[in-house]
């Protein structure tokens, strides 16, 4: 069989930086936890995996700059050290107690094994830090790890070009410290595009970045293949499109694969089902009921009613969609090989990386089985990442993509809206405000130094476009609020107290402990060009 195209299985890793150190324990906290073990750890057991067998897979992930933070924080270590514990004392504790039930009871004793392996994965193996694992197989080449905007800030709504060209430097620099070479891709945060933007990823020296399909389609002047080869810029940077029906065929609430009946449910979790005088010592002290990650029901159907589920059908049905993706995807790619007149296309399937393991349950499973497909049961599709398709196609058409992202109706609705609309003056106020700062204190003094770099990264985790989201959602919008207005505030503080020279340094201190990403993040990043 002839080879007619490449798949690009794009995996876009990230969460907004929460970290407590003022409280014992803190719910949005869970968030990284519940990602560690089930969609970060089996996505790296699925790479030891291939790589043991000598399976060929090629795919790309973003790691954001505070997602790497977060996995190299000692104090965020350990308590998820504790997390796993706990929930191996859990699992250990349902294997007796569904002793007798063994509809549940073999799916119990999958839980406990799976959180020990998680355990000696992250404690033993990679000493605590998930980057090393990523590492590991980004410099055996079989995964392709670029970066995004420093804390994930949307650029098209920040209006101030130096605080745009921040955001993209210091998520090339925390790339760099934590995986040891600069990227060469990156993941504008949401997708989100505008003309210009080109401009500083070259400054910084990215080579592609990824748009949804109508910021391919809409461009100018016309792509002559669509999304299904990438574009230069008139910068030289190059821009991959999106494809519609691989992301459909997992997206989709209806059609994708994930709403199977016979998957795990993700509603149904003993931390709401069971007593609550046995769960009590695993959900949250103040007595409030969270998911623990175990669940025993399928999806079943659309009612309440739900069968137990079997862990065992549930892999045959990732394995049996795996081979429905890669035969469409020979279809795929031959159809457009004859109509692109013998040009090899390439299918760029982008996901948040949550949805495999943490959203749908055997997502890593599905990875592995297409990966295991593609390398012995064809030729005619290859995984590829972006360099080595460029390496290997070094003409590309010149195209402005349109201005879009990839959220709801594909422009700037979802972090422009009623309900988070108000955070974009303060957030332009305080950019402005901090590129002030910069041009005025050339020559600062140490304590100014201090307090100008932690203004930085109050001006920077505020921009975080998960708060804006999140308020549109209308999930967790109090904590949301509540983080959007503290940077801010935080800021505000910093800037009169520079300005009017009153520092107050045990304040200072006390900020910079709560808020202590990005070390080395330079204010001068913000001044005047």
């Amino acid at each position: 069989m002839a080879e007619y195209g490449n798949l690009m299985m794009v995996l876009h890793a990230h969460l907004p930086y929460v970290r407590h150190p003022e409280h014992p324990e803190f719910l949005e906290e869970d968030w990284l936890y519940e990602a560690n073990t089930e969609t970060y750890l089996p996505i790296i057991e699925m790479c030891e995996r291939l790589t043991e067998d000598g399976v060929r897979f090629r795919f790309t992930m973003s790691l954001t700059p505070t997602l790497l933070s977060m996995f190299a924080d000692p104090l965020l270590q350990e308590r998820y050290l504790s997390h796993i514990e706990q929930l191996i004392e859990l699992s250990e504790k349902e294997v007796e107690r569904t002793r007798w039930q063994p509809q549940f009871n073999g799916t119990a004793m999958l839980y406990r094994d799976h959180f020990k392996r998680c355990r000696w994965l992250f404690e033993e193996k990679y000493h605590r830090n998930l980057a090393n694992a990523f590492r590991k197989f980004q410099d055996l080449g079989s995964l392709e790890i670029i970066t995004c905007g420093a804390t994930h800030g949307f650029l098209p709504l920040m209006l101030n070009k130096n605080a745009m060209r921040v955001q993209i430097a210091m998520g090339v620099q925390t790339h760099k410290k934590y995986l040891g070479v600069a990227p060469r891709g990156i993941w504008l945060a949401e997708c989100g595009y505008e003309p210009g933007v080109d401009e500083l990823l070259r400054e910084q020296g990215i080579r592609f970045f990824y748009v949804d399909s109508h910021g391919i389609f809409y461009g100018q002047p016309r792509p002559k293949y669509g999304i299904y080869a990438p574009v230069y810029t008139r910068t030289g940077v190059a821009a991959f499109g999106r494809d519609v029906e691989s992301s459909k065929q997992v997206w989709s609430a209806i059609e994708g694969y994930p709403g199977d009946y016979n998957y795990r449910e993700f509603y149904r979790d003993i931390g709401f089902d069971l007593d609550f005088e046995y769960i009590k010592p695993y959900i949250h002290s103040d007595g409030i009921r969270i998911p623990t990650g175990i669940k025993y029901y399928a999806i079943t159907g659309t009612g309440n009613h739900k069968e137990p589920y079997d862990p065992w059908k549930a892999r045959e049905m990732a394995a049996s969609h795996a081979g429905n993706f890669l035969f469409n995807r020979q279809q795929q790619t031959k159809y457009l090989f004859e109509i692109m007149g013998q040009k090899k296309p390439v299918i760029v399937s982008p996901y948040d990386a949550e949805l495999y393991g943490h959203w749908w349950y055997e997502g890593p499973q599905f990875l592995e089985f297409l990966f295991r497909k593609m390398h012995f049961d064809q030729n005619e599709v290859r995984p590829i990442t972006a360099p080595e398709y460029l390496s290997e196609n070094p003409t590309l058409q010149v195209v402005e993509p349109s201005a879009s992202s990839w959220g709801y109706k594909g422009y700037n609705e979802q972090w422009l809206a009623q309900p988070n609309d108000w955070v974009y003056r303060h957030l332009h106020k305080s950019a402005d405000r901090m590129v002030e700062l910069a041009d005025r204190f050339r020559e600062p003094s140490s304590l100014q130094r201090r307090a100008l770099n932690q203004a930085a990264r109050e001006v920077l985790l505020a921009q975080s476009s998960d708060w804006a989201f999140i308020m549109k959602t209308g999930t967790m919008v109090e904590y949301a609020v509540k983080r959007t207005r503290d940077h801010i505030e935080r800021f505000t503080r910093l800037y009169y107290n520079l300005v009017e020279d009153r520092l107050d340094l045990d304040w200072l201190a006390q900020i910079e402990y709560l808020d202590n990403i990005f070390p080395e993040v330079d204010y001068q990043l913000y001044a005047s060009r």
